[in-house]
């Protein structure tokens, strides 16, 4: 089966049957690759389940050898929206796929990203049908609250991190995030990391790990 994303699978070692999926959204002008990093350490630890790192759908508008999931190049809040849902129904078609493919369900995958794809997996996961079992976010924002306000479906439980000295994604982010998700009744946790800027360090990789160790009850 091919998915609608360019898509690097990263299967569990041994061929061990694969019970769980981790997707990997990653950042503005990155790939698949990029965010595949992350699957060196966790993959260790979360036997049965399957790494998917698929490219964003479009070529990046500054960096052509990058992906984007939706175009930045333009300073219009209505113009980024409307682009990022037009990202969110792609993203969403790719989940399907995958839950066809590895015969599993929403409570079996956790949607995670860095950055511009830490707000795609915020949006795609909470306006969902069916709750994911956890949703993992890096340096990101949620694109419009208004409009994600008005679409919740789901109170997926999520964790989002970000560093506190981030110079491309304001670290206020996360609070305005937190208290978003907190007014509507959210499981919600989040860390900000000391002397951390837009990267993910191994403590905000050691942190996610360890909720979706717990949360997938391994």
């Amino acid at each position: 089966m091919t998915f609608c994303l360019d898509t690097i699978i990263i299967p569990p070692d041994n061929d061990n049957e694969i019970k769980n999926a981790v997707i990997l959204l990653h950042g503005y002008g990155g790939d698949g690759k990029d965010i595949s990093l992350l699957t060196l350490n966790w993959k260790r630890f979360l036997k049965n389940t399957v790494f998917l790192c698929p490219n964003g759908y479009e070529k990046c508008e500054i960096n052509p050898q990058g992906f984007q999931w939706f175009d930045l190049s333009k300073d219009d809040e209505e113009y980024i929206l409307k682009k990022s849902l037009e990202a969110e129904n792609e993203i969403k078609k790719f989940i399907e796929e995958v839950k066809n493919k590895y015969n599993i369900n929403n409570n079996n995958i956790v949607l995670s990203g860095f950055s511009q794809g830490c707000m795609m997996a915020i949006n795609t996961a909470v306006t969902s049908e069916e709750e994911f079992n956890c949703v993992v976010g890096f340096s990101g924002k949620i694109i419009n609250k208004d409009n994600l306000q008005s679409r919740i479906k789901n109170k997926s439980k999520i964790l989002l991190v970000h560093g506190d000295k981030d110079e491309i994604v304001n670290s206020n982010f996360l609070l305005e995030a937190k208290d978003f998700f907190e007014r509507n009744k959210f499981n919600i946790q989040t860390k900000l990391i000391n002397n951390s800027g837009h990267h993910i360090p191994i403590e905000g990789s050691s942190l996610a790990l360890s909720f979706i160790k717990k949360n997938l009850e391994l």
